[in-house]
């Protein structure tokens, strides 16, 4: 994959990681991640992993390195939702 050479600090992306082949089916497995970019040096990318929506998960910072990543795509923002009552 052809990566860009630019990412605007804030996209929002998901980027697919390869996580290697796993021994016992022999497939290659991924790995999504989805949040805010942080920077992009062509090489290096750091991201501010979004929450999970249902709360199970934090935010969190991750660094993926270029040679990890299968795809990278820009998604829209996650839409607002008010509280239920």
């Amino acid at each position: 994959m052809t990566l860009p050479r630019q990412i605007p600090t804030g996209a929002r992306v998901v980027v697919r990681v390869t996580e290697g082949v796993d021994p016992t089916d022999h497939r290659m497995k991924f790995r999504d991640y989805v949040g805010h970019v942080v920077s992009w040096d062509g090489y290096t990318l750091e991201l501010v992993r979004d929450a999970a929506a249902n709360g199970s998960r934090p935010a969190q910072n991750v660094t993926i390195h270029q040679e990890q990543i299968a795809t990278l795509k820009p998604i829209p923002e996650r839409p607002v939702t008010s509280p239920r009552p």
